[in-house]
């Protein structure tokens, strides 16, 4: 693409060397730079793009994008205000604006983004609506899985990966969308057909450090909806059983639809009658005007939230809600979200993702109904990440659960140990332990398992890889249990 084409849609404060250049990539990690590329030299929390400009002109970049004056003789210069910003504008018109192309449903929150967008995509693939999707677990494009390397793609990478959904024959697509993909506008540049907002619970503060900040950063996605100059008839889907979802509804500009969902009267998607058993979730949801009998083969109250967000996002894409309802009845199970481990004994074995305090408690709260003799959980924070939930984690598992067992989640590089330390101040019984080594604490969680008890292993769901200080190895929870399992004697 030529240069001047590619850079018309940016602001630009300084030009420095000729618009005559054709731009054959792009790339923000000088090591990915091709001959005639552009680099976008990105601030980033431990690393600024602006020390490697001279490593990426040696690899073949012709164009630099900063946010300071930066003259090479073998490369044009461009200085903007913010190259995040500029590369999010650069990326959708180097790909050519895929997303103009697909129907765009965005998912954001703390819980319930990666289920949500599993039965919106579901619901749309069954309608015969190809769905693309973007998330935690994977990316889905037409028939091709590819492993997730972070929720929400880089700006640059996101704009590719629309693009190879769109050209797959993918008319629609479900996506998550992170707090920190919001702060740092990796999302700009695109229009939605529909945001849902799941709910707001303590995570990532090692990032945004308040609340409040963690709240502004989830609601630009929807105070940007009025904003939209393409698709103008963006919906907002809110769950007001959140506290922040009913004060996110005061920020909605007016001229934007609102969907809400919601266990509540005044909510639009309305659930009553819930059910729930090993098999799934049942319930009455009420919405426009009708009544629906919703079967789920997922478990927990959280998912009947979780299904109704879903319910209202696709409706608000143009499907058929009765179809729609119709159709989760033979949902997948997502991977990593209270998902069962066979264990062919008299005890259950789940594995879920939880790794925050509220996540913990509703995972907990669930299992609980589903009346066990006994629950116990195997558990543990990760290292560099928000400290204060690690005490909050613990009080929750020793309200909730019979027996606990304190273990290492991604310590990073942090000591194991001292993680684990900071989880027990939550603790104020002595039914717990401590076992470092995950695979031990697994194995003994499955060991103290008796008939009619069920095991929860909650942290990690659907990763395959542990993050230690200078080295990331391969663990799964269900293959770990599994081998645990099998090691045990059949009770007779």
């Amino acid at each position: 693409m030529q240069l001047k084409t590619l850079i018309g849609a940016i602001p630009i404060r300084q030009l420095i060397g000729t618009l005559d250049r054709t731009v054959e990539s792009i790339a923000y990690d000088s090591r990915r730079v091709q001959k005639n590329g552009l680099f976008v030299a990105l601030r980033g929390e431990k690393n600024d793009g602006h020390e490697f400009i001279g490593q990426a002109i040696e690899k073949g970049a012709t164009v630099i994008l900063a946010e300071r004056e930066e003259k090479h003789p073998r490369a044009t210069s461009i200085v903007v205000e913010n190259t995040r910003s500029a590369l999010a504008d650069l990326a959708a018109t180097f790909y050519g604006r895929p997303a103009q192309r697909l129907k765009l449903a965005a998912v954001t929150g703390t819980n319930g983004k990666t289920t949500t967008t599993f039965l919106v995509k579901h619901i749309c693939e069954k309608a015969g609506l190809r769905c693309g999707l973007i998330g935690t677990v994977r990316y889905e494009i037409g028939e091709r899985i590819l492993p997730a390397t972070r929720t929400t793609p880089e700006s640059l990478d996101l704009q590719e990966l629309l693009a190879q959904i769109a050209n797959a024959g993918c008319r629609a697509a479900a996506m998550e969308v992170s707090s920190h993909a919001l702060a740092q506008e990796r999302t700009r540049a695109l229009e939605w057909d529909v945001a849902v907002f799941t709910n707001l619970t303590q995570d990532h503060l090692d990032f945004h450090g308040t609340m409040e900040n963690y709240f502004a950063s989830k609601m630009k996605l929807f105070t940007q909806l009025a904003q939209q100059q393409i698709k103008r008839k963006p919906v907002a889907v809110v769950n007001i059983d959140d506290r922040y979802g009913e004060q996110l509804l005061g920020k909605i500009d007016k001229s934007t639809a609102v969907v809400t969902f919601g266990m509540g009267v005044r909510a639009d998607f309305r659930a009553s009658n819930y059910r729930m058993d090993f098999g799934g979730t049942s319930y009455q949801l009420d919405a426009r005007g009708k009544s629906y009998l919703v079967r789920l083969p997922l478990i927990g109250r959280f998912n009947v939230a979780n299904s109704m967000a879903a319910l209202a996002a696709a409706n608000a894409l143009g499907l058929n809600l009765r179809e729609a309802v119709l159709s989760l009845g033979r949902s997948p199970q997502v991977p990593g979200r209270l998902e069962m481990v066979p264990a062919k004994r008299q005890f259950q074995v789940f594995v879920d993702y939880a790794h925050t305090p509220d996540a913990l408690l509703n995972v907990l709260k669930t299992l609980r109904e589903l009346g066990p003799r006994r629950l116990v959980v195997v558990f543990g924070c990760g290292g560099d990440r928000d400290r204060q939930k690690r005490p909050l984690m613990g009080e929750i598992a020793d309200r909730h659960a019979d027996y606990a067992i304190v273990t290492s989640d991604n310590p990073r590089k942090e000591d194991p140990a001292a993680i684990i330390a900071e989880v027990e101040k939550g603790f104020r019984s002595n039914h717990y332990e401590k076992i470092v080594e995950r695979t031990k604490a697994i194995a003994r969680a499955i060991e103290l398992a008796q008939s009619r008890d069920i095991v929860l292993i909650a942290g990690k769901g659907h990763e395959t890889y542990q993050e230690f200080a200078d080295h990331t190895v391969p663990f799964d929870d269900i293959q770990v249990a599994r081998r645990a399992i099998e090691d045990r004697p059949v009770e007779f």
